[in-house]
């Protein structure tokens, strides 16, 4: 399989999706100002990765596109609405994404917050809307929430700030969350809120309330590297790799897949799901702007776990292309239907954007 011919397929694909995101749009009764606000993150182009693997896992499953429209417009819209929040000045801080002024710098914080708020709840009424039984609407909402909530892309957000930060709870508000938690008869088993934040085998220091990030808990880590990437592995399988895993297992449900295909791509989307963030931790270092659409360098300048900053850009390299080869044979029970995905697999490793 060529390059070329699996590039035009990915276009296809992507001429699916453009414009029943134009469409979902359309559709929409809001004021203008988050019209706008939302349509210029949404419709700012990028890879559309997670869409398109709706599309292809619902299509060697043997379903039919039209079904799974309204799931991978779903997808793109969390993803897109994560993006708008973590650029946030109280986030990642970044000014371009995609090549233009991220949404607060255009429109301003609170109406950028708005308009992440406006995506992740419209995901869900458009899935809702999908051509397919009660029960695989259902499913497609509980996967779809799974994927993107604290189990999911929220809580690896909150785990990624909390590597780069710290707890985000400081100890001089344990005494008030203890009591408050009392009266509602949950257990801290006797250790602080503060204590049971700071991540196994770091020390907790408390910043004084006027210093830089004061809302954070700051760590003194005697982690070894191997237990590091343990921890960070956990992150991006919960920030990045869920979401990637859910559009797989969304395609797979509306095309009424049995469990073993649902299981495999999971397994096959978890999989890619790390490769891709290694690979985007690696162009961050290598990448060029004009390519990436954004200024490189921004993990090392926000102090972030790194898979190349633990083990390297040659060692992140052959991990990257370990779990190609894993997410490889976890969809060879499709036979020659799998060809896309194995093709989109080395694509996300070989990309340089």
């Amino acid at each position: 399989m060529t390059k070329t011919t699996f590039q035009g397929h990915l276009d296809d694909l992507r001429t699916i999706v453009e414009p029943a995101l134009r469409s979902a749009l359309s559709r929409a009764d809001w004021p203008e100002s988050l019209g706008l606000a939302v349509e210029y993150s949404l419709m700012a182009g990028g890879k559309r990765l997670r869409p398109v693997l709706v599309l292809l896992a619902n299509e060697v499953c043997g379903g039919s596109a039209q079904a799974a429209i309204p799931a991978a417009v779903a997808i793109e819209m969390i993803h897109t609405y994560s993006l708008i929040h973590d650029d946030l000045p109280s986030m990642d801080d970044d000014d371009f994404r995609r090549g233009r002024p991220t949404s607060h710098k255009v429109f301003g914080e609170a109406l950028a917050v708005l308009a992440g708020d406006c995506l992740l709840t419209s995901a869900f009424e458009v899935v809702a809307s999908a051509p397919l039984p009660p029960g695989q609407i259902a499913e497609l909402v509980r996967i779809l929430a799974l994927a993107a909530g604290g189990g999911g892309m929220v809580g690896g957000q909150v785990l990624d700030l909390e590597a780069e930060r710290g707890s985000f709870l400081r100890a001089e508000n344990s005494a008030l969350l203890s009591e408050m938690t009392a009266n509602t008869g949950c257990d801290l088993k006797k250790t602080t809120v503060a204590e049971q934040a700071v991540l196994p085998g770091a020390t907790a220091k408390i910043r004084s309330p006027g210093s830089p990030n004061s809302d954070f808990v700051t760590i003194d880590s005697n982690r070894t590297a191997e237990t590091r990437v343990v921890e960070l592995t956990r992150i991006h399988k919960m920030k990045t790799g869920a979401l990637i895993a859910g559009a797989l297992e969304l395609g797979a449900i509306c095309a009424s897949a049995d469990s073993e295909s649902r299981n495999q791509l999971r397994q096959y989307g978890h999989c890619i799901g790390l490769a891709f963030q290694i690979a985007d931790d690696l162009l961050d270092v290598t990448g060029e702007q004009t390519k990436l659409g954004k200024k490189p360098g921004r993990d090392v300048d926000l102090g972030k776990l790194t898979f190349p900053g633990l083990l390297g850009i040659d060692e992140s390299r052959k991990k990257a292309e370990h779990l190609i080869q894993e997410a490889c044979r976890a969809v060879e029970v499709f036979g020659d239907r799998s060809r896309w995905l194995k093709d989109l697999a080395r694509f996300i490793v070989e990309r340089d954007h």
